[in-house]
């Protein structure tokens, strides 16, 4: 006879109930809740954050640094020349309609088109960077490309001014 729907029931032992700590000596998680005797791992709100070494110098600090990041660095978002192959077949690529096919995401505020793969249609392709073989296959398929400037943030000034 096989398993019916109103039979179902997960395996013995397979779901555990909440360890509710706390809740008296006879609970057996009772008095210190399981956490030991004082400390600074017995106080609420505590913990040592990642990386913490009791004092020591932590290994991210101890190791070399080396080079240089540019923390204003503006990365910029890859779309290959094949996606834009399979998804226009003529016309204007620009970045709204590459938004609405998903192909970038929303979050997006640059978009470089780069040479991966063929490209036989004529696009007039509308991005904010090309690379130079991209620009060169584009051109070839006899394609333009248009580079885009992108939005300036309105600043406090220019607002104040108006």
């Amino acid at each position: 006879m096989g398993t019916t729907l109103h039979t179902l029931a997960p395996n013995p032992g397979a779901n555990r109930a909440k360890k509710r700590v706390g809740r008296g000596r006879a609970s057996g998680i009772g008095k210190t809740s399981g956490r030991g005797q004082k400390g600074q791992k017995a106080r609420t709100g505590s913990g040592v954050k990642p990386g913490f070494e009791g004092g020591q110098m932590p290994l991210q600090m101890r190791l070399p640094k080396r080079g240089f990041v540019n923390i204003f660095r503006k990365e910029a978002f890859a779309v290959n020349l094949s996606t834009l192959s399979k998804q226009f077949q003529s016309g204007v690529v620009d970045i709204e309609t590459m938004r609405s096919k998903g192909i970038i995401p929303k979050s997006s505020d640059l978009v470089k088109i780069l040479a991966t793969g063929e490209m036989s249609q004529a696009l007039e392709v509308h991005a904010h960077r090309f690379s130079a073989s991209a620009k060169a296959k584009i051109e070839a398929a006899g394609g333009s490309c248009v580079i885009v400037e992108k939005k300036k943030k309105a600043s406090a000034k220019a607002s104040a001014e108006a």
